[in-house]
């Protein structure tokens, strides 16, 4: 049995983020670009960004040629769920610099799954 790579995806889990930040659409967007020329990819349209009352946080996604990239942030608890999927495999960025410089994570955990089909 053999698998074809189809991708992959990197579920991050940021923690001990600067409440502000996470209710911040320009310093997402910030995340968003930069994430976006690090990994070489192409945006369709605009992001998306919602904003929820307080004391709520902010749920964007942006649409690739290369698949998706989301965030859904809790500020109540300094906390910032990111995914990010690429159809073709590409160097890992280094999330926690990124998210650190962004968002002031002091904690960051990464899951790599390499998506596949098994034939």
């Amino acid at each position: 049995m053999s698998k074809l790579t189809t991708g992959q995806e990197w579920l991050v889990d940021a923690s001990g983020c600067a409440p502000g930040s996470l209710k911040d659409a320009a310093a997402l967007a910030a995340l968003f670009e930069e994430l976006i020329v690090v990994l070489d990819l192409k945006v369709v349209g605009q992001p998306q960004w919602h904003v929820f009352p307080e004391p709520g946080g902010i749920t964007g996604l942006a649409l690739l040629a290369e698949s998706h990239l989301g965030i859904h942030t809790f500020p109540e608890h300094g906390f910032a769920a990111l995914n990010v999927y690429c159809c073709r495999e590409r160097p890992r960025p280094d999330f926690e610099a990124l998210l650190a410089r962004h968002l002031g994570t002091t904690a960051c955990v990464v899951r790599e799954l390499k998506r596949g089909v098994t034939a």
